[in-house]
């Protein structure tokens, strides 16, 4: 299982865009991926399953510098999840989300348990993504994406964990 420290340390140095070169070229088209990181690890292996690790509402003040990528809002919903491939831990998610993204058909977000993101976000064609942005933790590679369900924001970082196809 993983761990709390895992999720929030070390801290993530996010790379400005033109600082990029040296990132390996297989890793970098993985991290500028732009469609589902579900799918494209499901070429990957015969399983791609989620564990919720945290979820529910935050106020502003538990958001770190995420803020500055996010509208204001009362309250946001985080969702921090483990993906796993064949039961290897891959990914680390965490998903912030205004409380006035969660409206119409989008307030089931709150509800998608154990099914991945990407599954519910690339199910229709109403998504679109504004950037995505490059970092490390540690040894990691980590993005964010600023994405727009229906026209209303969402801010998503993944962590790709050692074991993941991304550094093979």
């Amino acid at each position: 299982m993983v761990d709390d420290t895992i999720l929030t340390s070390p801290s993530i140095h996010w790379l400005s865009s033109d600082k990029t070169d040296y990132i390996p070229e297989s890793v970098f088209d993985w991290l500028m991926e732009a469609g589902s990181m579900t799918r494209r690890f499901e070429q990957h292996c015969q399983n791609v399953s989620v564990m919720p690790f945290r979820e529910g509402f935050i106020t502003p003040e538990a958001l770190s510098s995420e803020s500055e990528h996010l509208p204001v809002s009362e309250k946001y919903w985080l969702r921090e999840t483990v993906l796993y491939g064949d039961n290897i831990p891959w990914l680390l998610g965490r998903t912030i989300i205004p409380v006035e993204t969660l409206t119409g058909p989008d307030k089931k977000l709150v509800d998608i348990g154990t099914v991945p993101l990407g599954r519910y976000l690339f199910s229709g064609n109403n998504l679109t993504r504004d950037y995505i942005q490059i970092g490390q933790q540690g040894d990691h590679w980590v993005r964010r994406s600023l994405l727009r369900l229906s026209g209303k924001p969402l801010l998503l970082t993944e962590t790709f964990l050692p074991n993941s196809p991304v550094y093979k």
